[in-house]
């Protein structure tokens, strides 16, 4: 019997056309014999930003694990990219990672992502699906309601027309209606976990002289237990600078350019400052919100309706400074495609499935990261506790072992599993490193052995 989707005659239909929908939609063309992306805005401007991403405006890079699968979906797309301006970084060697009171040893390797601008992806990435036969995107319209019968979604009702397709993903992002549509259609919902970490995000561009950071691309200030203000510097297309400060619990970034400058000096690293006080500002600041990472346990409902699959941001929303939810997109579409390479049988429940597995390693770097800080609110646990005390002390490890480094940073760009932290080497180093005589270690490297800018 042959378990794999037959194409003929077959439709699937992606909500939402922003990089989600189109990594979905660029996987579903393989197995439909038809995909419609219907987008609620305009496409018409290439690499500008759009009314429906506000966040498009504040500081995004792809990771090196989403990068990879990037190239598997679109071969070429790097060097396309590249072209256009994307800037490629060593991950471990060609910026700053400030943790435990310095930075983590810089080190050339063979971990590469790319700094650029959600516009400048987002345009070369539709362009690219906009070139498959069997794609067509249908801008300016929403979709109201889902059409389900025997417990099956057989069709979308938009602004003006009724459609009806034999698979429809919801790419909607964080503003996903999925859960009202399926309560209405009483299906279960999924239940939720939270981490409320009520972040204030304001972001400007400054123009970027090659000497700034000393030459390096990026840089990145956590926030900490004495100090709640964090930030991040990224190089962009254009020879320019993107800044994100990141204020908790009511504290915020001022939009304005002395007030933005001296939040940024007050960081637990000087070197986001020291970069853009003498800059040249571009444009004006934007400022967002965001309350809490939100992730929905689909995979756990006892009924799980056919033929719909939710996707991306919609399945779990990350808090914006880790800058993972472009990445694991990726990842999740990598996960679809295999899911589907097996057929259509149980689909929705096997993405579900497989796609927890994906989402795990973010999700835990992330929230684990954010329940470090007093006032967020979510559910702490001894394992996560340990965790965060073992990461600390690796941390302070890689400021001058670059293997502890490369081991930390492939975790975080999402190119390996948090076990290999954990591996008795490496363990038996991160544990015995305080025990060692100051004499016997290198100093802690603040990036190049430099604080200046």
């Amino acid at each position: 019997m042959n378990n794999k989707v037959d194409r003929k005659d077959r439709r699937a239909l992606v909500i939402g056309g922003s990089i989600s929908g189109l990594f979905a939609a660029r996987v579903l063309s393989d197995f439909y014999d038809e995909v419609i992306i219907v987008e609620r805005d305009s496409l018409t401007r290439e690499n500008s930003h759009r009314r429906g991403v506000p966040q498009s405006r504040h500081a995004h890079g792809l990771l090196a694990g989403g990068s990879d699968v990037l190239e598997e979906m679109f071969p070429g797309i790097k060097t396309e990219l590249l072209e256009a301006g994307a800037v490629p970084a060593d991950v471990a060697n060609d910026g700053r990672w400030f943790f435990e009171g310095a930075c983590l040893r810089q080190a050339p390797s063979t971990t590469i992502g790319l700094l650029l601008s959600r516009p400048l992806l987002e345009s070369v990435v539709r362009g690219r699906v906009r070139n498959i036969d069997n794609v067509t995107i249908r801008e300016n319209r929403s979709v109201r309601h889902l059409f389900s019968s025997g417990g099956h979604i057989k069709a979308v009702r938009t602004d003006d027309e009724t459609i009806a397709a034999d698979l429809v993903v919801d790419a909607s992002g964080r503003g996903s209606r999925s859960l009202k549509w399926l309560e209405s259609l009483r299906f279960p919902a999924p239940r939720e976990e939270r981490v409320e970490i009520d972040i204030s995000y304001t972001t400007r561009i400054f123009s970027r002289r090659e000497s700034d950071l000393n030459g390096d691309l990026f840089g990145v200030v956590p926030a900490t237990l004495k100090n709640s203000r964090s930030g991040v510097i990224l190089a962009q297309e254009n020879g320019r600078w993107v800044v994100t400060l990141i204020g908790r619990f009511g504290a915020q970034a001022p939009e304005d350019i002395d007030g933005f400058l001296a939040f940024a000096k007050n960081l637990e690293a000087p070197f986001i400052y020291n970069a853009i006080r003498n800059a040249e500002p571009i444009g004006n600041a934007m400022t967002m919100k965001f309350p809490a990472s939100v992730r929905r346990r689909y995979e756990r409902l006892s009924r799980i309706p056919k033929g719909f699959l939710v996707f991306g941001d919609a399945i779990c929303s990350f808090n914006p400074v880790y800058g993972q939810g472009m990445s694991v997109a990726a990842m999740l579409a990598r996960t679809l495609r295999e899911e589907l390479s097996k057929g259509e049988n149980d689909l929705a429940r096997r993405f579900y499935k497989a796609a927890s597995k994906v989402i795990d390693t973010p999700w835990a770097l992330a929230t684990g990261n954010d329940l470090k800080i007093p006032e967020t609110k979510g559910k702490r646990t001894l394992g996560g506790k340990i965790m965060g005390w073992y990461v600390g002390r690796l941390h302070r490890l890689a400021h001058h072992d670059s293997q502890a480094a490369f081991a930390f940073l492939r975790v975080a760009q999402l190119l390996d599993e948090p076990s290999i932290l954990l591996r008795p080497g490496m363990v038996l180093r991160v544990l015995t490193a305080g025990f060692r005589g100051r004499s016997e270690r290198p100093r802690p490297i603040v990036a190049r052995d430099a604080t200046s800018p």
